[in-house]
């Protein structure tokens, strides 16, 4: 007899057509447009993992995952993103209901503890195949867009302050970014500072600045600098100690006019509670693999606004599809004070999407497609997966997506 624990795991047949087949994840190496600087690493290029959902209705949903510096951000990567989904969550799904997103969900957080990156990967997926499916998009399976558009600010983070200042200036110019964020946990703090106020100087007072420390300084360095970077007129430091010091953040919350924003501290609604509990931060950045996906990314944002701290659309540097993902939970968000910094795909050279998102007037354009409304590039994908040597591909790579105002990169 089918019990009721049965019917709510999603395990036993329900009524429904569509069941998922298989799931596939793909690793994917692409390069970016130029090295990228950060506290704990320097990128010269991004590894993608691609998730292939394939249903008994003939639909396939898409979802992404990946890190930042691989394991040099934190302790979860795309190798393992790959493993976990591979040797289990794709194993555990098979057979399930692919219309219930919730209850295919709900079976792997009981089966695998952790791995939210995998997990998101695969809450993409269902998403995506979903929306196809009802011909909706993934933002009106979330309650609906309440914005078309997402400001996205730029990383300027080449270390060089003539350098970061002719490279904004042209952005500026474009119309493609007038928010700009800096690096400075690497290196002296002091040199550091000076960078920021000469970039902050040579773009004006209309250009606002924020700064991401990336965990690097102890809070006596923080207090000290953070105080210089106050008088600078800078716009917000993000996650400047350590983020297992939430007392220390929250003293630095306390102290300073300048918004503190909680990166690395804050991974899902759990941590957003304690944050707020403590009064350790004045802004939550949101990330959709942090969180577990993009539901537990809405429960975040609710914590968040039921505390009345501002949020923040982060990135892990996702490519298209990943960055796509985000901005349908951002735009689902009542509140987003200070937009995102969902630039992933344009710091890619190429990417395994057939068009890559729009960018115009300073901001991401949200797709209003069936699912994410993003389109996988077969070719593309077969050329820059990591295990291109069983599969049959070009010499060459196929031809980059032009970087045009509408085509977004």
């Amino acid at each position: 007899m089918q019990t009721c624990s049965d019917r709510a795991s999603g395990t036993m047949p329900s009524g429904h057509t569509a069941r998922i087949e298989s799931i596939d994840a793909i690793l994917v190496d692409l390069p970016t447009i130029r090295a990228h600087k950060l506290a704990m690493t320097t990128m010269m290029r991004q590894t993608l993992c691609i998730v292939r959902l394939r249903c008994s209705d003939g639909i396939e949903g898409l979802g992404e995952a990946t890190s930042i510096g691989g394991l040099a951000y934190g302790p979860q990567g795309p190798e393992g993103i790959k493993l976990t989904i591979d040797a289990y969550l794709a194993p555990l799904l098979a057979g399930a209901d692919a219309t219930n997103v919730n209850a295919a969900m709900a079976m792997a957080g009981r089966a695998v503890q952790g791995h939210s990156f995998a997990k998101s990967a695969i809450e993409t997926a269902l998403l995506d195949a979903q929306g196809k499916r009802l011909g909706l998009p993934v933002h009106a399976l979330l309650g609906g867009a309440v914005r078309e558009e997402l400001p996205v600010l730029w990383t300027l983070a080449s270390g060089d302050s003539a350098r970061d200042i002719a490279e904004a200036q042209q952005l500026i110019a474009e119309r493609r970014h007038r928010v700009f964020k800096l690096k400075i946990g690497s290196g002296d703090p002091d040199r550091n500072v000076l960078h920021v106020g000469a970039i902050k100087q040579a773009l004006g007072p209309d250009i606002r600045i924020t700064v991401d420390v990336n965990q690097a300084w102890d809070e006596s360095t923080a207090t000290r600098c953070i105080a210089r970077l106050q008088d600078l007129s800078v716009d917000l430091v993000e996650q400047p100690i350590p983020r297992t010091n939430r007392m220390g953040l929250a003293r630095l919350a306390a102290r300073f006019d300048v918004p503190i924003m909680a990166d690395e501290a804050i991974d899902g609604p759990e941590d957003a509670f304690d944050l707020a509990r403590e009064g350790a931060a004045d802004v939550f950045a949101l990330k959709i693999s942090k969180a577990g996906g993009l539901f537990a990314t809405l429960r975040t944002a609710a914590v968040g606004d039921a505390a009345g701290i501002s949020l923040y659309g982060g990135t892990m540097l996702e490519g298209s599809i990943g960055s796509i993902a985000s901005a349908h939970a951002f735009a689902a968000c009542p509140q987003l004070r200070w937009g995102t910094e969902l630039f992933g795909p344009l710091l890619l050279q190429d990417d395994v999407v057939q068009a890559r998102p729009v960018y115009r007037d300073f901001c991401l354009q949200l797709p209003h497609a069936p699912g994410l409304g993003v389109d996988l590039d077969t070719d593309k994908l077969d050329f820059y997966r990591r295990d291109r040597t069983s599969v049959a591909v070009a010499a060459a790579p196929p031809a980059a997506t032009a970087a045009t105002e509408t085509q977004g990169a």
